[in-house]
């Protein structure tokens, strides 16, 4: 008579364990679904940048990544999140994701903060307006907190500048940042960037000519808007001016009237601009202005720093408008120069 109940009892485990292989399937193709299979849909893109800002949580990473559809299936990421413990371990930063990604290798890039670094410089701006839109738009940092840093020489005096000469901290370069990026990072990065960029032998060059590093930045960001490309020529400029400097001279540099003006259009500086009243007017003011008029490159700083020793006192640009200069040692030559250069603006038209 025990037969049936124990036929019965082999039916019943028998039940039970082809429904636990079931459910280990299930779970297991679920378990392997969430972690491997690919979950990012990017269409025809083959990835896609993304912005985690500083402060998010996990609820806000699911919130990107839903406003950017790059998630097939939500629950199989933020089930993987939560078993990899991602959920806690969220990190600000661009990041790039690419098709066909599988959860587990989006929440490891996540989760380690591996970003996409963002490349800045300073190429072709003058002001420290300019450099702060510029790097708003590559890093996180805001507009207002970079400007107050710009201009706070509180902060600015642990670097040793000032509101005026900061210009001469940042060495126009290529430099690769994370976009979280904060206003003391850039700074930091800066400084050290600064660092490197003096040497020794460069250091004893500036003491040379008895300039201080800030001093050589600032000669170095004239004779560079007076003259752009040409290295042998801004040697020349650089000695120009230091003879000019020694001889307790005017500068009388047009390029610093345009920076006083905050006016870059201007193609032909008038006498009554030279005349204004501005810290940065050299016309008006003699030595060197309160701080750089641009951002000086690194061929401009080497100009000052091994200028070629010469005795010219005055500089034109050339008739031709090529951009190079006729230069002169006495007053009478140079205003012949500077006539051909006025007529030859007079029949172009530029006033």
């Amino acid at each position: 008579m025990a037969k049936p109940t124990t036929t019965f009892s082999k039916k019943v485990i028998t039940s039970i364990i082809l429904i636990l292989i079931i459910s280990c399937g299930i779970g297991g193709y679920f378990a392997y679904k969430a972690i491997y299979q690919a979950n990012v849909n990017l269409g025809d893109k083959k990835s896609q940048i993304i912005y985690i800002p500083t402060g998010s949580n996990f609820t806000d990473v699911i919130r990107i990544l839903s406003e950017n559809n790059i998630l097939k299936d939500r629950a199989s990421f933020e089930f993987l999140a939560e078993k990899k413990k991602y959920i806690n371990a969220v990190r600000p930063g661009k990041y790039r994701i690419l098709a066909k990604m599988n959860n587990n290798a989006l929440i490891n890039l996540l989760r380690a903060g591996i970003q996409e670094p963002v490349e800045l410089n300073f190429n072709g701006i003058r002001t420290k307006t300019q450099l702060v839109s510029r790097l708003c738009r590559r890093i996180e940092a805001d507009s207002l907190s970079l400007m107050h840093a710009m201009n706070d020489n509180g902060y600015l005096k642990k670097y040793g500048f000032n509101s005026d000469n900061v210009q001469a901290l940042f060495i126009p370069n290529t430099y690769q940042f994370y976009w979280n990026t904060s206003v003391n990072e850039f700074f930091e990065r800066m400084a050290k960037e600064y660092k490197t960029f003096w040497t020794v032998a460069r250091k004893k060059k500036a003491k040379a000519i008895g300039f201080s590093q800030t001093d050589v930045a600032i000669l170095a960001s004239i004779v560079q808007a007076e003259q752009c490309c040409d290295k042998e020529e801004k040697k020349i400029i650089a000695g120009l001016y230091i003879n000019r400097l020694k001889q307790n001279m005017l500068l009388q540099s047009d390029p610093t009237v345009i920076f006083a003006l905050n006016d870059f259009s201007i193609q032909r500086v008038s006498y009554e601009q030279t005349q204004m009243d501005l810290p940065y007017n050299t016309y008006v003011h003699k030595g060197l202005p309160p701080g750089p008029i641009g951002f000086a490159i690194e061929s401009s700083i080497d100009a000052v720093l091994n200028y070629y020793k010469n005795d010219y006192i005055y500089m034109c640009a050339k008739e031709d408008l090529s951009s190079k200069h006729n230069f002169a040692r006495e007053y009478d030559q140079h205003c012949m120069n500077a006539n051909k250069y006025r007529e030859a603006m007079d029949r172009r038209g530029i006033h």
